[in-house]
């Protein structure tokens, strides 16, 4: 690979970290407003807003390691760990600070909007660790089984597994800490991991357009072949 593409590649794998980033630390922000949506007449949803940017995680991630190899993944995965605790760091100092008279935001409406954000960015933060590292491992170990064919495989096995695991771990947190009574845990259990069954499903033919496109670019032959960086 000559050194154009090289940056090129390199530019890419820094949009993909940003993309996810911006996903996770919104979804954190925004997870307390719930809101229902009836899927197509057939099911009615009631989830919580930050369930909306999160799946784009699991495909950024799935995409990074098919293109770049599992510890260019690892890497994405802890630098949204940093990001998401320097977000809770910087949200906490601004609920502790003190409104002015004039300010357009009380010190009560702003802490009623963000004074759970430790909490549940705490829960979403020890959720994400565990789903993201296991997202990567299994991605890995069904791209070995299948000798890096049958890319829908790894990609939904991976994400299935991996946000049921995300989804039980945050509602439990959520419901252990008060922030969510454990009568609505059950059903938000269902509702979170079929959303994002359904995201999964839909998002395998972008991988697929993605990776075909960009392996194609770079010359990667082979099935398992990753960008050399």
């Amino acid at each position: 690979m000559d050194e154009r593409k090289k940056i090129q590649a390199n530019n890419f794998y820094l949009i993909l970290a940003g993309l996810f980033i911006a996903a996770l630390v919104t979804s954190n922000l925004i997870f307390q407003k719930f809101f229902s949506w009836n899927a197509f007449g057939i099911y009615t949803f009631e989830i919580s807003v930050g369930i909306i940017p999160y799946p784009i995680t699991f495909l950024v991630t799935d995409i990074i390691s098919e293109l770049y190899g599992k510890k260019r993944a690892n890497r994405v995965v802890l630098a949204g760990l940093f990001a998401s605790i320097f977000t809770l760091l910087i949200v906490l100092i601004a609920d502790l600070s003190t409104a002015t008279e004039w300010s357009p935001v009380t010190d009560g409406e702003f802490h009623h909007v963000f004074g759970v954000t430790f909490i549940g960015v705490g829960a979403s933060m020890a959720a994400y660790l565990v789903a993201q590292f296991i997202d990567v491992q299994l991605f890995h170990f069904w791209k070995r089984l299948t000798k890096g064919k049958h890319l829908w495989l790894r990609n939904n096995a991976s994400t299935f597994t991996s946000q049921f695991i995300d989804t039980f771990t945050v509602l439990f947190l959520l419901c252990t800490f008060g922030i969510i009574d454990w009568t609505y845990f059950t059903s938000l259990l269902i509702n979170g991991f079929l959303f994002k069954i359904i995201v999964a499903l839909l998002d395998t033919p972008i991988i697929y357009f993605i990776v075909w496109q960009f392996k194609k670019y770079f010359g990667l032959k082979g099935a398992g072949a990753e960008i050399p960086l």
